[in-house]
């Protein structure tokens, strides 16, 4: 019997929910998902350019499971490119690093400064804001 899994510790949220292909009419049932931990994995050793390790470290898990995560990701991502399907960011089992909010106005993610609640974005002052909750 497997483990359960661990949830992965996320410093920042996606910017974006998607990516859609451009120049190709993409049935949205040829969606690809990619889980969160699967963005995160990406963003820390492909855009950071850190190490396997370093980016399990800060992802508290273990360097064959960020591997695992890494192949997925990647398989996913090129399977998007060549069949021009839209690509989902959404789920998996993560925990945040901090408390992050995102306005339901214009859809900008940010995290809480100081002790004060938030009440208002920073962006566009609007009250329409949503607790980004950590699992997914």
């Amino acid at each position: 019997m497997a483990r359960p899994r661990n949830n992965s510790k996320i410093q920042i949220p996606p910017r974006v929910k998607g990516f859609n292909p451009q120049g190709y009419y993409a049935n949205p049932s040829e969606e690809v998902k990619l889980n969160i931990e699967e963005f995160e994995v990406i963003r820390l050793l492909d855009y950071e350019n850190l190490s396997q390790l370093e980016a399990s470290k800060i992802m508290e898990i273990s360097r064959p499971s960020l591997t695992r995560i890494y192949d997925r990701a990647r398989k996913k991502i090129a399977q998007a490119l060549i069949e021009a399907s839209p690509i989902r960011i959404e789920g998996g089992k993560i925990v945040y690093d901090e408390t992050w909010y995102e306005c339901l106005n214009c859809r900008s993610h940010f995290n809480k400064t100081g002790d004060n609640d938030v009440k208002r974005c920073p962006l566009c002052s609007s009250v329409e804001i949503l607790k980004v909750e950590g699992e997914l």
